[in-house]
């Protein structure tokens, strides 16, 4: 199989749900024309992301097909670009819970993953940030993987990228790549955001990719954006600043096998010492 062409979305997010599900339309489209066989879209693409937002923007999200307006237009952006799409993340509502949720759709539109975030963004940064998305949401409790020709993507979603464990599960069942959706802050962001995608990419020797929502100074919440992809040498292959963009890369798979051969963490590690989190 050839290099996967992946692109990210750095979207500018406003207010207005069908504006934001229009102008990721149009990326979506300019992605694939310019040759992204992947394309990612970032964390809360359809709304202002905060607690204060979450029930007001929420839909349903169905298990396995479009439910409410923004996972239909997912799946019919995904369709018309001939593309596999990570839909970023909306808030959905299941009954009385809220949830942050991605879903993954197939270059035929249907839909391949639902991601519920495991790990919600709770912080206390003195005299910086405060922020508690579990005043309001509840977390998932899968972890989620989504088969593609160029083998199996992990998912998760900004905060999720904190815990190694998750990445580590995708890497021990097989999968390429970690994926994550995301929207660090101005505090968070140039603390941890390139470092922890790096960290995951040489933990586990796979491809990781987190994409944010453009930075808007307007916002009650600043994006750090910053959208990146980091290869299984953890090396950043791109980047950008905090203005809407779209980030390219093209992933030689072929390297995954290259650095597990060169240092064969796979084959050295100690299970009589410490346990297999894969197999829990």
């Amino acid at each position: 199989m050839a290099a996967l062409r992946l692109a990210l979305v750095q979207l500018a997010v406003g207010a207005q749900k069908a504006a934001n599900l229009a102008n990721a339309r149009s990326k979506v489209l300019e992605a694939a024309r310019a040759g992204a066989e992947m394309v990612v879209l970032p964390e809360c693409f359809n709304s202002p992301y905060g607690t204060q937002y979450f029930g007001q923007y929420a839909e349903e999200v169905g298990a396995s097909g479009p439910r409410g307006e923004s996972t239909t237009a997912l799946s019919a952006m995904a369709q018309e670009a001939r593309v596999y799409l990570v839909g970023g993340s909306i808030p959905e509502r299941a009954g009385d819970d809220l949830f942050n949720t991605c879903t993954v759709w197939g270059p035929d539109g249907t839909q391949l993953a639902r991601h519920r975030k495991v790990h919600l963004f709770d912080i206390d940064f003195p005299g910086k940030i405060v922020f508690k998305e579990s005043d309001v949401l509840k977390p998932g409790d899968m972890l989620t993987e989504f088969g593609t020709p160029w083998g199996r993507f992990g998912v998760g979603i900004c905060y999720d990228m904190r815990f190694p464990e998750m990445a580590m599960v995708a890497a021990r069942r097989g999968c390429v790549a970690m994926l994550y959706p995301g929207a660090f802050n101005t505090t968070t962001g140039p603390l941890h955001w390139e470092l922890l995608l790096r960290a995951r990419a040489a933990d586990n020797q796979i491809f990781t990719a987190a994409c944010s929502p453009a930075r808007d100074v307007a916002a009650t919440y600043h994006a750090w954006g910053h959208s990146t992809i980091v290869d299984p040498y953890a090396r950043v292959l791109a980047t950008t600043d905090d203005a809407p963009a779209i980030v390219y890369a093209d992933l030689d798979m072929s390297l995954v096998d290259d650095v597990r051969r060169s240092v064969p963490v796979n084959s050295q590690r100690r299970f009589d010492l410490y346990p297999d989190v894969a197999k829990q």
